[in-house]
């Protein structure tokens, strides 16, 4: 097969053109070919040449004016050019072996055949001939191109030989299948349930930008059913799998809790890309397992596993290498106040109960009522209505009692500094109550969040205390 009029970008040509003054056999690989075939859009393309890919890279960084950015690795023998919106990489074709407990391959020179013998799926061993004599001839020595047909994940070699080399492949097949949308070949996921174990020698790092890929997927449950059933998902994330399972006592059953999060994971996907909300809904009910009780009345309950969930929030993002800056603090706040909502869903709501998780979401409580409606996953689609009918009602009243009371994200005016002035406190806990008393005013409607009102309402607190004002300037402020 001729591929040649897919490689439109003046840049195949020039590639080719260069590779032949140097004579250097050279062709596209891997991805790019892959999506080329898929009508997949793709700026970042590979070469690979059998010789020298920095020889070649730089012979075509300068054949394409030398002011484009310019990257050489000599440690690895690649080369990276970055011209116009494409990425461009350049390797020496090679082959490598590993040892058992190590990712770090022993690389040498090799052929083409070797480069494509170590590629990790069939469908991403493809090669196009750049040179002019073969330009677009496609090189499919694993009938990869009938895996994309048939929409088949595939080791090119025997699955205990790819997987065993790189362990992080298996985590690969399925993201692929993920977002794709593939199967995987039956062998090749006999091959991962066999040899799950070696995971543990692939980095955190590595494993949590892949996890990270399947989460993005258009419906990443099937990416998660895969790693469940292939005994990953035990091996890198056992607090998730820990969800899964139905209890029954005295004909009393809880629903299962992993398909649960899954389904609410697919929920929130059909209304935002947003990573940190996406892990905001697979660890909403983390903590379900560790708070499950059983009684005898009223059946099983779960009660404050929101607030466990989000203790548990943290070390979860530390151990997989999760940023541990604002997107933790993100996921763990809406894992705490995931339920609010729900107990907000009455015909009575008071302004109070709203001015407080206005308050305590701050800017975030959109996503907090995205989630929220992503959570109402009953089988009775009445009732799922009536939930979210009940959810529309509050976000009324939320836009009421915001634009009424504008207390989203309300700093209190009365500083600790303040306090401690006007009564000649020293920081400690009599300040930090008279500031709490002052902020549940607030909340409670009792006053605004105005200076005059509020100082006038702190001397009052003040004088039932019994304390003494020393200094009552910042009453005129």
């Amino acid at each position: 097969m001729n591929l040649s009029k897919h490689l439109k970008d003046p840049v195949f040509k020039k590639v080719g053109a260069v590779a032949d003054q140097l004579g250097l056999e050279t062709y596209v690989v891997g991805g790019y070919v892959r999506d080329v075939l898929l009508e997949r859009e793709s700026k970042d393309i590979d070469f690979v040449c059998v010789g020298s890919g920095v020889e070649l890279a730089t012979a075509v960084h300068k054949a394409l004016g030398g002011k484009c950015p310019f990257n050489v690795f000599k440690n690895f023998g690649t080369a990276n050019i970055r011209f116009n919106e494409l990425e461009l990489e350049f390797v020496g074709a090679r082959k490598e072996s590993y040892q058992r407990n190590s990712r770090k391959p022993i690389v040498e020179d090799g052929s083409l055949q070797d480069d494509q013998n170590r590629r990790d799926f069939t469908i991403n061993a493809f090669a196009i001939c750049l040179n002019q004599e073969r330009f677009g001839e496609l090189v499919d020595p694993f009938n990869g191109l009938e895996d994309l047909k048939a929409k088949l994940i595939k080791t090119p070699l025997a699955p205990e030989t790819t997987f065993s080399d790189d362990p992080l492949r298996m985590m690969r097949a399925i993201r692929f299948a993920s977002q794709l949308k593939f199967d995987i070949d039956g062998d090749t996921f006999e091959g991962i349930q066999q040899m799950k174990d070696r995971i543990a020698i692939v980095s955190a790092e590595r494993i949590i930008v892949e996890l990270n890929k399947i989460i993005l997927s258009e419906e990443p449950s099937y990416g998660f059913k895969l790693l469940f059933y292939s005994g990953l998902l035990q091996e890198i994330f056992p607090e998730m799998v820990a969800l899964h399972g139905v209890q029954t006592i005295e004909d009393k059953s809880h629903k299962d809790n992993f398909y649960h999060t899954l389904q609410v994971l697919d929920n929130i996907s059909k209304h935002t890309d947003d990573l940190w909300l996406r892990w905001a809904a697979i660890l909403h009910d983390i903590a379900k397992p560790a708070t499950k009780r059983f009684h005898k009345k009223i059946g099983w309950t779960f009660h404050g596993h929101e607030d466990k969930g989000a203790r548990m929030v943290p070390p979860i993002f530390r151990r997989m290498r999760l940023p541990m800056g604002e997107p933790m603090r993100y996921v763990r706040k809406l894992v705490r106040l995931h339920l609010r909502p729900i107990a907000l869903v009455k015909d009575e709501i008071t302004d109070s109960a709203i001015r407080r998780l206005l308050y305590e979401a701050g800017d975030d409580v959109d996503d907090l009522m995205t989630l929220c409606r992503a959570d109402i996953t009953s089988k009775n689609n009445q009732k799922v209505q009536r939930f979210l009918n009940n959810f529309d009602k509050v976000e009324e009243k939320m836009r009421e009692v915001e634009e009424k009371d504008k207390i989203r994200n309300f700093q209190p005016v009365i500083t600790g500094e303040i306090i401690m002035e006007t009564f000649g406190l020293k920081p400690g806990k009599e300040v930090g109550e008279l500031k709490e008393a002052l902020k549940e005013a607030v909340l409670e409607g009792e006053i605004q969040n105005e200076y005059e009102i509020a100082y006038q309402y702190l001397l009052e607190l003040g004088k039932d205390k019994g304390l003494i004002v020393v200094n009552s300037k910042h009453n005129n402020q």
